[in-house]
């Protein structure tokens, strides 16, 4: 019984390691990568779309992101969703492709992204710290149900290593995806 709350657990957490993997991975650091637009939507004939369910996006160059529309009817949609994202970067469209020149990040912007990066760890920490508690509380409903009090226990330590394990990993994205950052 215990060991299904920790594996249902251990499950949870490992979404919200991934969710701020995904986060990271949208926020752009001075190089110009397709998933900084994972979040942009199109409004494509009233529906809104993932803009990389519209359009091929590549990566010629270092900084530039080219966006190629299978419908060339859309690309002043397309700007438009871009110029409303947080993306923060102006769309150039020479009518069939759509080019994202990324700039060089200034030294103020970096340490803003920073602090982005800090939040958005800080945010799945706590999510992981929540299930840990919610299990904890479980684990507790149950032993006073009839599992054995060392049985709890143990579950609540491997739930513990389980937290520290996570909230490690996440750490651990961050100093990277910081690095990655304040690389000038």
């Amino acid at each position: 019984m215990v060991k299904e709350l920790i594996s249902s657990a251990e499950d949870h957490m490992k979404k919200s390691v991934d969710v701020v993997r995904r986060e990271f991975a949208s926020l752009r650091a001075g190089r110009a990568t397709p998933s900084i637009l994972d979040k942009v939507t199109v409004s494509y004939y009233g529906t809104p779309t993932p803009l990389n369910q519209l359009a091929n996006i590549s990566v010629p160059e270092a900084r530039v992101l080219v966006i190629q529309p299978w419908d060339k009817s859309v690309i002043p949609e397309v700007e438009k969703a871009i110029l409303k994202s947080d993306v923060g970067i102006t769309p150039s469209s020479d009518g069939t492709v759509i080019r994202l020149i990324i700039p060089q990040l200034t030294q103020e912007r970096r340490t803003e992204l920073v602090k982005v990066i800090k939040k958005k760890a800080e945010e799945g920490r706590v999510a992981v710290r929540n299930i840990r508690r919610d299990t904890n509380d479980s684990i507790k409903a149950k032993q006073k149900d009839g599992i054995p009090e060392d049985e709890a226990k143990r579950g609540q330590d491997e739930l513990q290593k389980l937290t520290d394990k996570y909230v490690k990993e996440i750490d651990e994205m961050v100093k990277a995806k910081e690095q990655e950052i304040m690389q000038v």
